[in-house]
């Protein structure tokens, strides 16, 4: 004969409050461990915020800092070709240097203002502003001037007036790897790779020259047509390559 089945006790009162309050704590305990979570992932989150906006700031300032570092010019002394005229071969620029710099060339013919640019060509451009400052041009003359199909220049920076002096130091090319050679172009005139000094010439008609010549500059429409003027009058061998029938005679060149 089997037993009859056991009562099922009830809980009381107290025991259903104790069970509640048990039951409470437990999802308490849950919400903040929740909580806790939820923080250390916002709080690891800003963190790598942070740690990434302080990696841009440091990027942006070093590179910066590496795109405008100070290009390095080395200004050699040139053993056996002693300056035409005394000066001294000038600083590297510094990191302050203008992109862009003024020079007026005042001649007997005209002023031929000419721009200067630092950014293309530091080495040449400061090397010109410094022979400016140093009144190595003034009392100077543009000592060739060519008219021929495709070569239109006229130029200058030689004190004997010969093509052969210059100013006892020389420096490397700065040129692109397709230069061309536009009206208004400025440039230095060369006797080789890397023999840049003192002499330079003013591009004042379009002209087919080989990429060996350093562009640093231009010559804007006032000083092209006083060169116009200078090219009309034509060359003293009539030959279309010679000294200008016109004297273009330097008197200073002043850095704005």
């Amino acid at each position: 004969m089997s037993e009859p089945p056991g009562r099922e006790q009830v809980p009381s009162n107290e025991q259903r409050r104790q069970n509640a309050k048990r039951k409470l704590e437990r999802q308490l305990e849950r919400r903040a461990e929740q909580a806790k979570r939820r923080r250390m992932m916002t709080l690891g989150a800003t963190v790598l915020v942070v740690i990434l906006a302080v990696a841009g700031v440091v990027y942006f300032i070093n590179s910066s800092g590496e795109s405008e570092a100070a290009p390095t010019c080395t200004y050699q002394p040139t053993p056996g070709q002693p300056a035409a005229k005394p000066v001294d071969p000038p600083e590297s620029p510094g990191a302050d240097a203008p992109k862009t710099q003024q020079v007026t060339l005042s001649t007997g013919q005209g002023d031929i203002p000419v721009t200067l640019d630092h950014a293309k060509a530091p080495c040449a451009a400061n090397n010109f502003a410094h022979l400016a400052e140093s009144k190595y041009f003034d009392d100077t003359d543009c000592h060739r001037l060519t008219t021929t199909e495709g070569l239109k220049v006229l130029q200058c920076g030689d004190p004997t007036g010969t093509g052969s002096g210059g100013p006892g130091y020389s420096f490397a090319d700065e040129v692109d790897s397709q230069p061309t050679y536009p009206r208004g172009t400025l440039a230095m005139a060369n006797s080789g790779p890397d023999t840049n000094g003192s002499q330079f010439f003013i591009v004042y008609g379009d002209s087919q020259l080989p990429p060996n010549y350093t562009v640093f500059g231009t010559v804007g429409e006032p000083g092209l047509q006083v060169v116009d003027k200078v090219a009309a009058a034509g060359d003293d061998t009539g030959q279309g390559d010679g000294k200008p029938k016109l004297p273009v005679h330097i008197d200073s060149a002043k850095v704005a």
